[in-house]
Parts: C-alpha cells; structure tokens; sequence
C-alpha cells in the first residue's frame, strides 16, 4: 500500500498509537518492533481496543483488511509523518540544544498559542519516533507546530528535519551533553548544528542569541532573527537579567517576573519573546504567557516541604546544566543549603573528569552541604567536610533520613536514571 494510501485511512481516525496501554477508541495502531518484544504481537488487542487500523510487518499477524501489511513500520510511521506535515503545510518551528529545550519548548508553546492554535511536542517524544508522532498530532486546525527534536549521535537531527522540514528553527545552547555518542564537545557542536545546516540549504529563519558566540559563527546573518543581552542592534535588546530567586528581565521597558528558578533560564524566557514579537503577538500578551507559565517535571521547580525551600530540577543533568545550576545555587541570597547531586550519565570516557570537576565546584563551598549519589561521583570520594558521598540511592536514603533537614534550602539535581525526585519523600 502506498503511503498516500495510509494517510488516507490515518485520516480517518481519531489519533496514533504504539502503546496498546493507552490506545484510543478510532486509532491507527503503528506495531513497532522494540530491542525485546515485537509489537506485531498486540495486533489483534488492539484492535479489540478500539483501532480503526492496524499497521504490521509480520505477515503472520495479519488478521482482516483492517491490518495493513507493509515492509516497515517504524519508516512507514516516518513516511506517513512527513506525508502528513507536507499535507498540512502548516510553518514548523523546531528546536534542539544541549540544556533547555522542553522548558523553551513550552515557554515557546504558552506565547504563540496566545495568538494561535499551537500544538508542540508532548514530554520529551523527541526522537526518531516522538518526532513523527507529534507531526501526526498535528490537525487541519493546528496554525502552528511546534516540534522539540533531541540526540546523541551525529546526523540524527539532520534525520529528524527532513522528516519535519522545519521552516524556522532555535538551538537552545551547546553543552556537554551525550558526550559518548557525539563524541565529545565538537560532535555536540557539528551534530547540533545539523539544524542550522537544514534552515540555511532551504533559505529558512534561525532565532539566534547573539551573546553565544557558537550560534553567531554558524549562522548566517540574512537569515537570523536575534535576541542579545549585550548587542543593542539584536532585534531584541534584553537590558536587564536578575535571578533571586526567580529569573526577572527587562525590555523595552517592559518587566517581566517567570517562575523559573535559575539565571539560565534567562535564554529560554529571552527566546520565547523573541519568537514571539516575530509572529505579531503584543509584548502584553507575551508578558502575561511567560508570567502565568510555571514549570512542573522537576524541571526547575520551587517546593516548599515543610520547613525546607527546594529546588528540584531532576528531570536531567550533563556538566554543563549542573555547573549552572550549582553556580546559580551558590549565588542565592540563602543560608542553610543542601545539595544532593546525582551522576550525569551516557558521558562515555569523559565521565569520570567531568564528576570530578563537579567535586571541585563544591570542594571549597563550607556553608553548604553536598551528598552526591552514584557510582560516578563515588570514584572521586574524598574527605572533604561537607562533601558526602553515596554509591548508590539506597545508602543516601539511609543516612539523608537520619539528619535533620530543617529550615533548608535543597537543590536536588541529577540524571533521569538517578531519580532524584525521590529525596522530597525523605524530607
């Protein structure tokens, strides 16, 4: 069957599903083989649930006319993808970066769709399945998307934008993010980039920070929109930056106060505004998006537990997210503090350097308390007073649980794996 022919029957139905757990009534059902199951296997399911169709690559689990056989599903989802953003021609906006991402995402989605109807990408369905089921959640009133792309490996952005072929695109930073499969900072920097090589061979617009000397080399100038903190001729000229603890800034004499902990945040507000004022929304209704949005997935968030202030951003960490956010940690107006480190992973060889340098930032910082947890930061253990360190989650747990954590302010960051999140029920 041709792909034309699929999005025909995709259109009528109600939405896509890979997951027989959360399948909708009038679905199309994509079974895609994984490293340890064969989705092919759940054919008759779904349907039983409710799929209007079923697309397999497994002759022996062809059932009725409602089971569309096809040499592979997980290209044939691709394929139907990019038929469907062809079809729509709607503008797509992507994004990719080292640190970021889905909090500009949003701060992003919550401007735009003041104006119009916005549809971004879910959590963090950002890879080379996530990138086509967004697409495909894309309608015929859908004015703008919105598509968050992420990576480890060289060419993989390259692949998802020609599945998405974007029309405007932002990369958030470069960081030391998967460094094993980049191959170091320069692959984060060449494979990053893949995105701006896509927007350029097609005359597309890139949203710049001019003040990231990265984004300015590798972008040319008859094809940016830009945003500064220091460069007055930036389409947007931001004159003032504060962070205690929540990020402030200033513009054309327009204040702006998020709920966003952390100076960082600072590009992530200043790129929204920017995307923004390039499509017509009024610096009123971009003030009143970024104010009203707060931030929730232990990405950055504010609790009060108690008699403790905490900082949970546990939803991730490489080096570079983690020396900002210490630095940002150190720099509050605070007395009291706590930090609980997690490792950083998928940094291949790098990895043991990078935790050291960690270790470092901390080793001379007697006013707070740091307990690292993972085999990682284990390594560099040292004898440090007010450095603690853990192999694993469990043997934190217990000693954590027998201090008296009062009156505190807590940072408590760390990769997905380490699950950080889990120390707010310690406190």
């Amino acid at each position: 069957m041709e792909i034309k022919e699929i999005h025909d029957l995709f259109l009528r139905c109600t939405s896509v599903s890979i997951d027989t757990r959360k399948i909708e009534e009038g679905s199309m059902f994509f079974a895609i083989r994984g490293e340890h199951f064969d989705a092919n296997t759940f054919a008759q399911e779904a349907l039983n649930k409710g799929a209007l169709y079923v697309i397999i690559d497994n002759k022996d689990y062809y059932i009725d006319e409602k089971t569309i056989l096809v040499a592979n599903t997980l290209e044939t989802l691709q394929e139907v993808a990019k038929f469907h953003r062809e079809y729509l021609g709607l503008p797509i906006l992507a994004l990719t970066g080292s640190n970021g991402k889905t909090t500009t995402k949003e701060l992003i989605n919550v401007v735009l769709s003041k104006r119009y109807h916005t549809r971004a990408t879910v959590g963090n369905l950002n890879n080379h399945i996530g990138v086509p089921l967004t697409l495909l959640s894309l309608t015929s009133d859908t004015e703008i998307g919105i598509v968050e792309m992420g990576a480890n490996h060289q060419k993989e952005i390259e692949f998802l934008c020609n599945i998405a072929t974007p029309d405007f695109g932002y990369i958030t930073n470069f960081g030391k993010a998967h460094l094993e499969g980049f191959g170091g900072v320069e692959g984060v920097i060449k494979g990053k980039s893949e995105m701006y090589a896509f927007l350029s061979e097609h005359n597309k617009y890139v949203f710049v920070n001019l003040d990231d000397t990265i984004q300015k080399e590798k972008t040319a100038k008859n094809l940016r929109i830009t945003f500064s903190h220091a460069d007055k001729n930036a389409s947007v000229f931001i004159n003032k930056i504060e962070a205690n603890p929540f990020v402030a800034i200033e513009f054309d004499g327009i204040k702006i106060k998020s709920h966003l902990i952390g100076l960082y945040n600072a590009n992530n507000i200043n790129a929204a505004i920017t995307i923004g004022r390039y499509f017509k929304i009024s610096d009123d209704e971009i003030k009143e998006a970024i104010e009203s949005y707060v931030p929730e997935n232990n990405r950055s968030q504010l609790l009060l537990k108690n008699s403790n202030e905490i900082i949970l951003d546990a939803y991730n960490a490489n080096p570079s997210s983690m020396e900002v956010a210490i630095k940002n940690f150190l720099q509050l107006d605070k007395e009291n503090k706590v930090a609980v480190l997690g490792d950083m992973f998928e940094l291949g060889e790098e990895s043991l350097r990078e935790h050291k340098h960690i270790v470092a930032l901390l080793k001379h910082e007697k006013e707070v308390q740091t307990y690292f947890v993972g085999k990682d930061f284990y390594e560099n253990k040292n004898d440090t007073e007010n450095l603690h360190f853990f192999k694993t989650y469990d043997e934190f747990a217990q000693a954590f649980k027998a201090e008296k954590i009062e009156n505190k302010t807590l940072l408590i960051k760390g990769s997905r794996g380490m699950a950080l999140e889990r120390t707010l029920e310690l406190l």
